[in-house]
């Protein structure tokens, strides 16, 4: 905590409101997670596009539309053959232009960096000529344009020298210490117009008490998911503004298929019943979450209308009666008498994952089930290295363009980057395939729905809560738009006073 408190800048109140220099504006934002990267291509927690280093050729706005950014136009005639205008005038912060060539270059080392980039673009060829280039994928894909708002899609200057990716957003890099702090200065030629702020300050910790002191302690001016027990502490402050608003994240439970208990439908279904999604929602995030039923928000026209799922300790009990186990006085064990004992990861960068963790702890003990409980720093890629676990919490935006194909190809196709549980339903995969290849909107909403129902069905995940997205900040902090997507953070309209 010392360390992190020395590290961090002075509160911006006192230069911003200085008379002998107006333009030396500043602000210093926390963050939940840490990132030991900002290269655009790699880091999966988006720190440079958050930033305002780098930017995408296509970004959606606050009501989940596509908007031109990088790309000022794009056109496709079959949605296999593309045609984007790449915006003219637009220089990397290292002063080289932004042509097609530029960008064709971006895309390429993405590709060959990242294989979840490579699986969800299926770009086949990218042909560039002045400020025109041309993409041919795999295969007809009419939703390829939305795969470019992706963060990971960034375009960078792959010939600037140095660490630092040098992009085209708001902010230049200064420096980097991973998993610490990033900081940055306003881009002077910005393409887009004037940058309010002249430093920012992009911080990380992955302790939510930690962060409210930092708070408290102005040494920061916006704080990302403050602990929710603060909450009613922070709005009783007239310096400070509260938002919090339902996000399109989704907290979940995955089952590695890998385990043979796991396998079988009837055993997640009891899993299922020994969550109890109003405490979570009530409880343990204070009223800052819903208690979700799927994937999806309800009101996205892809969530069926579910039976509402309910926490029945004796449900849990008939569901692994089914699936084969013995059932005496209320205990659930093997047939030849010994108990299940499984590992459940997570993680505390959300606070929350590691006590709704605990709650299933506790209800599993009942049905004398051990879960041995341990706690990693980074899910992302423990899951993907490692298979020495049974059940993990996780969580993830799962509908960040306002479209189904996201999550469904990421969680549940055999390539998919957040498949991490090894699901592999043919059935599902063959109506993800067909909602890839299909344009008119309600057939997609149609086969979504379809997917998401059979999803249920098989219970492949357990959903728990749709967090509400919090975030805190000082009342000389303007123009902060807490946002669903969560993918823009520091912008060129951010200002203090």
């Amino acid at each position: 905590m010392a360390v992190m408190m020395t590290a961090c800048a002075t509160s911006p109140s006192a230069s911003s409101t200085s008379s002998t220099a107006p333009q030396d504006k500043s602000v210093t934002l926390l963050f939940n997670v840490q990132s030991p990267s900002i290269d655009p291509h790699a880091d999966i927690n988006y720190t440079a596009v958050r930033a305002g280093v780098n930017e995408t050729l296509i970004k959606v706005n606050k009501d989940l539309k596509l908007e031109a950014w990088l790309a000022e136009k794009w056109d496709s005639k079959d949605g296999q053959h593309w045609t984007f205008s790449i915006r003219p005038g637009v220089k990397f912060h290292s002063g080289k232009a932004v042509d097609a060539a530029a960008v064709k270059a971006s895309l390429e080392r993405a590709l060959k960096l990242n294989p979840s980039v490579k699986n969800a673009l299926h770009i086949r060829d990218i042909h560039a000529e002045g400020q025109i280039m041309s993409i041919t994928t795999d295969k007809h894909f009419p939703e390829f344009v939305s795969e470019l708002v992706h963060p990971n899609t960034a375009i960078m200057d792959t010939t600037a020298a140095g660490d630092s990716p040098s992009g085209t957003g708001p902010f230049k890099v200064v420096s980097f210490r991973a998993g610490s702090e990033l900081n940055l200065d306003r881009n002077e030629d910005y393409w887009n117009g004037e940058v309010k702020l002249k430093h920012a300050k992009f911080m990380f910790n992955e302790d939510a008490n930690a962060r409210q002191l930092a708070f408290q302690a102005k040494t920061a001016d916006i704080v990302y998911r403050p602990p929710v027990e603060s909450l009613e502490l922070l709005k009783a402050d007239s310096t400070v503004k509260v938002d919090s608003l339902p996000s399109l994240r989704t907290h979940q439970l995955i089952y590695n298929m890998n385990n043979h208990d796991l396998k079988k439908t009837a055993v997640r279904k009891a899993f299922d019943n020994l969550i109890n999604r109003d405490e979570i929602a009530s409880g343990i995030m204070s009223g800052q979450g819903t208690p979700a039923q799927g994937p999806f928000l309800p009101d996205f026209p892809f969530s069926p209308k579910y039976t509402t799922k309910k926490f029945d300790l004796n449900a849990a009990r008939e569901g692994f009666k089914e699936a084969g186990y013995t059932v005496e006085n209320g205990k659930v064990t093997n047939s030849d008498g010994s108990s299940l004992h499984l590992t459940l990861l997570t993680y505390q960068s959300r606070a929350e994952l590691p006590l709704i963790s605990q709650l299933i702890q506790a209800n599993a003990k009942e049905l004398g089930i051990t879960i041995d409980i341990r706690q990693v720093d980074n899910i992302d890629e423990y899951l993907a290295a490692h298979q020495d676990w049974d059940l993990a919490t996780y969580s993830n935006i799962t509908a960040p363009r306002g479209d189904a194909s996201y999550f469904l190809n990421a969680a549940y196709m055999p390539e998919g980057a957040l498949n991490y549980g090894h699901v592999h339903v043919p059935e599902l995969a063959s109506m993800i395939t067909q909602l890839n290849t299909t344009v008119n909107e309600e057939q997609r909403n149609k086969l979504a729905l379809q997917a998401v129902t059979l999803i249920d069905q098989e219970n492949l995940q357990s959903f728990l809560v749709h967090p509400n997205n919090v975030v805190a900040y000082r009342n000389y902090v303007h123009n902060w738009v807490t946002s669903q997507s969560e993918y823009y953070l520091l912008t060129q309209d951010l200002d203090v006073n």
